[in-house]
């Protein structure tokens, strides 16, 4: 039995390995394009511009003193620092090193303890995954030509 879970296990790693080599394959194929990236660029650019994600410009300011602001804000800069990163003919190596820096910066060396580091990552997690929800959702409705 030990060993079927074990195989269990391998089969899921090796899917989630395929599912990420062949994400990495079409990001590949898309920064290569000068035109899509441009567009995608000026989407997520108007995204900020027009207050979309009910952003104001206080968030991005170091002032607040609540921790969920301050997480939400960390969301936020990680994003911009990847929209600045993100230029045509960019090597996903360089745009999952930006990633990397910011998740050590942000996350990984501001935690105290395993706990707090758990604690932290995985409310950075959360709220990563609802602002990439929100992101993409108003590119598929609001920017269709982004989207692509």
């Amino acid at each position: 039995s030990s060993s079927l879970t074990e195989a269990k296990e391998f089969v899921k790693r090796l899917r989630r390995q395929t599912d990420l080599c062949n994400m990495v394959k079409t990001v590949r194929a898309l920064l290569n394009n000068n035109s899509t990236v441009t567009v995608l660029r000026s989407g997520l650019h108007a995204i900020f511009n027009e207050k979309s994600l009910d952003v104001t410009k206080d968030l991005f300011q170091e002032k607040f003193r609540n921790p969920k602001k301050r997480q939400k804000n960390i969301q936020l800069k990680c994003l911009k620092n990847f929209i600045s990163s993100l230029t045509s003919s960019t090597d996903i190596r360089d745009l999952l090193s930006c990633l990397s820096s910011d998740l050590q910066t942000f996350v990984i060396k501001p935690s105290k303890s395993k706990e707090t580091f758990k604690e932290q990552a995985s409310d950075f997690m959360l709220k990563w995954n609802l602002l990439l929800s929100n992101v993409g959702k108003i590119l598929t409705i609001n920017r269709t030509d982004s989207f692509g």
